[in-house]
């Protein structure tokens, strides 16, 4: 018996909670390389991310690429970003793919446009406004830019 097993056996005794399972184990292996997919598919780059969260891009790096997930204080904030439950960050349950949005990145400005003031959001409304009418012209004539 190594060290740390009586340890955890003891520990799980006083705190009542069963000791962590191999299955469960397996799940939480994986952790990295299932927060790197996630947050690709969000639009996530490691820097953007991190911003998001409130930690560095050298800590998004780590977990994605080490056996160490995140402390658990951590695991709300990377779901609520990614747009995930913790379970599926966790990979407890199955990633629902038809809940995100196509484009979260796209997602997110706008989010971000909606609380600027009044404004500020009619100057890039008519600047959107001018790409979209220059390429409803451009496809109409067929031509290129």
């Amino acid at each position: 018996m190594d060290k740390y097993q009586g340890y955890n056996r003891v520990h799980s005794q006083e705190n009542g909670s069963a000791p962590v399972s191999k299955n469960v184990n397996e799940k939480l292996a994986d952790f990295g390389e299932r927060l790197a997919r996630m947050r690709k598919a969000a639009g996530y780059t490691q820097a953007e991310l991190a911003a998001e969260v409130g930690i560095s891009r050298r800590n998004i790096a780590y977990y994605e690429t080490q056996t160490q997930h995140p402390p658990s204080s951590i695991l709300p904030e990377l779901a609520r970003a990614l747009g995930v439950a913790i379970d599926e960050l966790l990979g407890a349950v199955s990633i629902r793919k038809a809940a995100r949005p196509t484009n979260s990145r796209l997602m997110r400005r706008v989010q971000q446009i909606e609380k600027l003031e009044a404004r500020e959001k009619r100057q890039i409304l008519q600047f959107l406004d001018t790409f979209i009418e220059r390429e409803r012209l451009r496809r109409k004539t067929g031509t290129s830019a």
